[in-house]
């Protein structure tokens, strides 16, 4: 039997095919073979999709009622489990993500928090009194008003599509906006199944949701300038996000920006560098590293550099790139022959810098077919090296060596990013005084993960501005209004 995706968008209520009846392919990592066609949309589809949740945003009750949008929510929730078996499926086949992480970030996790979100906007308190005053001797009572922030444009990428999707569209969707969806067109299945399920199985009425799938790369742009949107939400590349913010600067709107990441995974000298470095092989691993806040820079003490590498190099042979649908693959395919090609190119100019490879470096000489890459340790370069400083996005792992705490501080903070990190030690105390000191925006310590619905994600410097998921990411999408009467 063949994935079954959905080749339709959803705008203004209606599952349509794209108006000019363009289509694009959407292609199987593991295989290289085509899954089927999206709807390529254009300006025109664009248009009636910001022209949708313009209308609905001001003219329905949809941001007025909490209860409404609280059982919409659930019923989305309801959707996808109902879905799971379908969606798991379609899922591994679009991304390449291996069937394990569906059971988690892939898919699982963020359907759950779809719940989390709904009880949040239900117990919510969108009303703060603040008692009264005597502001210029006026006496006044005087209260907040939380209210939805309009029409939002969520634009994401490919890497782990239903938890970016999902966690921007259920939290901004509770607060009370109206959405137009953009997803990257190497997934475009993830996001209109999202469409099909709302339309067909929830009560959110038409126009609240839209989504928008293309290869024109100028619909994003598009998107942020319109003067109809009033806030952005962008998860993807520094460098995008910049034009993101140039572009929304011209009509002033709000902006949450989640992206790049180079986050340095510290072992003190007192720590289990076996563990450890076990640890760090795993989660360079992790979907062929195709993650934002993965650990790319192992930091250990230099007196270990020897040990550190023999034995982060026995653990990524244990983990081979493999068969995306097999339940104990961890690495699977890059997204696209256009990812591989770019870490192929990060692991040449890691030997033109000067570096190693001790392990991988190469295509699995198993598989023909795919866009596999051997996850790959590089030592021998230092921090200030171009494989150690940007972002490469693939299953590759730098060792650095340091001399000390302090050093070990300094080399996870040289990084134009600060989205993540990890510090491992024998000694609690001291792990996390290191993690004080990093200059990233979630830190786990000793193998603690920060991952979950209800704890806000996002990066200190280049990698972004604002937070997504918990109660901080809920308030992302609501502007706060202060009211005063006589007292």
């Amino acid at each position: 039997m063949g994935i079954l995706g959905e080749e339709r968008v959803l705008i203004d209520g209606v599952l349509r095919a794209a108006s000019s009846g363009r289509v694009f392919e959407t292609i199987n990592p593991a295989t290289e073979e085509v899954l089927g066609v999206a709807a390529d949309c254009d300006v025109t589809d664009l248009d009636n999709a910001i022209g949708a949740a313009r209308r609905s945003f001001d003219e329905t009750t949809w941001s007025t009622d909490v209860a409404f949008r609280v059982k919409c929510i659930r019923q989305l929730r309801d959707a996808f489990l109902a879905h799971s078996d379908e969606i798991r499926a379609m899922t591994i086949a679009e991304t390449g993500s291996p069937l394990m992480l569906t059971y988690s970030a892939q898919l699982d996790t963020p359907v759950e928090a779809l719940g989390w979100i709904a009880d949040l906007a239900e117990s919510y308190e969108w009303e703060h009194d603040l008692g009264r005053a005597e502001p210029f001797g006026m006496p006044a009572h005087r209260w907040t008003r939380r209210e939805a922030t309009g029409v939002i444009a969520a634009i994401t990428p490919w890497n782990v599509p239903h938890q970016i999707n999902l966690a921007k569209v259920g939290p901004a969707l509770a607060a009370g906006n109206t959405v137009v969806l953009k997803p990257a067109p190497d997934t475009p299945w993830c996001a209109t199944i999202l469409g099909r399920l709302i339309a067909e199985e929830t009560d959110i009425p038409a126009g609240v949701f839209n989504v928008v799938t293309s290869t024109d790369h100028g619909i994003g742009a598009a998107l942020t300038s319109d003067p109809r949107v009033d806030q952005i939400s962008f998860t993807g590349s520094t460098a995008t996000g910049r034009s993101v913010m140039r572009s929304a600067s011209e009509t002033l709107k709000k902006v949450f920006l989640e992206l790049g990441g180079k986050s340095a995974f510290v072992v003190l000298d007192d720590a289990d560098l076996k563990g450890a470095t076990g640890i760090a092989a795993f989660t360079v691993c992790t979907h062929a590293g195709q993650g934002c806040a993965i650990t790319t820079r192992l930091v250990v003490p230099r007196a270990q550099l020897d040990e550190a590498v023999s034995l982060t190099a026995a653990t990524l042979a244990k983990l081979p790139a493999g068969d995306p649908t097999d339940g104990g693959t961890v690495c699977g395919p890059l997204v696209s022959a256009r990812q591989r090609e770019r870490v192929e190119g990060y692991i040449r100019l890691a030997v033109e810098e000067g570096g190693t490879i001790v392990t991988g470096g190469g295509r699995p000489s198993n598989m023909d077919r795919g866009f596999f890459v051997e996850p790959t340790l590089i030592t021998g370069v230092s921090n200030d090296a171009r494989v150690a400083q940007e972002e490469i996005f693939g299953p590759v792992l730098v060792v650095i060596p340091h001399d000390g705490d302090e050093d070990a501080v300094r080399i996870a903070n040289d990084s134009v990013y600060g989205l993540s990190g990890s510090v491992w030690s024998g000694d609690r105390d001291r792990a996390v005084g290191v993690a004080n000191a990093m200059r990233t925006g979630t830190v786990g310590v000793n193998g603690g993960i920060w991952f979950s619905p209800d704890v806000p994600f996002g990066g200190y410097k280049q990698s972004g501005v604002g937070r997504e998921m918990g109660v901080a990411g809920f308030e992302e999408y609501l502007e706060t209004k202060s009211i005063a009467e006589p007292a």
